[in-house]
């Protein structure tokens, strides 16, 4: 594999000065309610308000290390991605120019300017991969994808890594998927760590390409960006790097954009914190999977980020789904 746990250990390393290392929480509520103990790491409170900047920091960082200082870091992302490369390369002085897709997340596509990069906005995910690829193949010009990348797989492990050594006894970890970067990560973290733990992916019903992919045994591609709530998943396929990973996986589940919307509002009661819709949905695969098992189970569940525009918020909060506290006996069922 081209990613190990060395190299997740010398990112977390590499990246230490610069990101937050982000806490581990709990809702009493939640775990009385589903007979379990739920833990979350909430990289919503990371810097940029989401995981990616774990990864982004690792692949400019590493960059510097080497001496590789390039005129210009490109990269095409829906949003959180965007703003991880435009923050990191603030922090070390590159310029940066962001590629991303028409509906991107407002708030995203805000923040990233804010931290100083140029963005290009593109009619649609597949003429923005169009448009970054091209751009890739200029003089001193350096694409960081969002996924598709070691050393952002090998950062993005690094909140896995933190999390399982800050709680002991894990029997499962769970992680959203748009392209596979962070499952990959976590996948290689917790392998080594834990080698008995299963590792579960979750991604949306209506943006399954992961899903196909894993069922056929090849990489699907989607013919357009899927309109889900979980703007984090909207990719149109997995990577060559990625998917390789996200075949050792122990289970995966796709989710409804009802529960999407349920979870991100139960998630956002319960702990307080502003949950994006794509950390919320791995709820329902955890769900699912705890209505599966015979014993009380400890999982870890990675919230990956917080960014959540209000446009995405009404649509969310259209339907109070505060009504129904969660179950594993069908109270969270439309």
């Amino acid at each position: 594999m081209p990613v190990r746990f060395s190299d997740i250990e010398d990112a977390a390393q590499r990246i230490a000065p610069y990101i937050h290392k982000t806490p581990l929480v709990q809702s009493s509520q939640l775990n009385n309610w589903l007979g379990h103990a739920i833990i979350f790491k909430v990289e919503c409170l990371q810097k940029t308000g989401a995981f990616k900047a774990r990864g982004a920091c690792n692949a400019i960082a590493n960059l510097i290390e080497q001496g590789r200082i390039p005129s210009r870091i490109i990269a095409n992302s829906s949003g959180n991605h965007a703003q991880a490369i435009a923050w990191s390369s603030a922090k070390f002085g590159v310029p940066a120019t962001l590629y991303m897709p028409e509906g991107v997340s407002a708030v995203k596509a805000q923040a990233t300017r804010a931290y100083g990069a140029e963005t290009i906005i593109c009619e649609n995910r597949v003429l923005t991969d169009q448009a970054v690829e091209r751009a890739s193949h200029d003089a001193g010009i350096v694409w960081i994808p969002p996924y598709n990348h070691v050393d952002v797989i090998a950062g993005q492990g690094t909140a896995a890594m933190e999390a399982l050594r800050g709680t002991e006894d894990v029997d499962a970890v769970f992680a959203p998927c748009g392209g596979g970067g962070l499952l990959s990560g976590t996948l290689v973290a917790t392998r080594y760590l834990c080698p008995k733990t299963a590792v579960l992916g979750v991604e949306p019903k209506i943006a399954n390409d992961a899903a196909e992919s894993l069922r056929k045994g090849s990489i699907q591609y989607l013919k357009e960006s899927p309109d889900t709530l979980a703007d984090g998943a909207r990719t149109l396929a997995v990577g060559a790097l990625t998917f390789p990973f996200l075949q050792q996986l122990d289970g995966f589940y796709e989710v409804s954009e009802l529960q999407i919307a349920y979870w991100t509002q139960w998630l956002s009661h319960l702990l307080k914190l502003h949950v994006e819709p794509t950390s919320a949905m791995v709820m329902d695969g955890v769900v699912q999977w705890l209505s599966e098992q015979r014993k009380a189970q400890k999982v870890l569940v990675i919230l990956s980020g917080g960014n959540l525009d209000s446009s995405s918020s009404a649509n969310i909060w259209s339907r109070d789904h505060l009504i129904t506290p969660p179950s594993l006996s069908g109270g969270v069922e439309f």
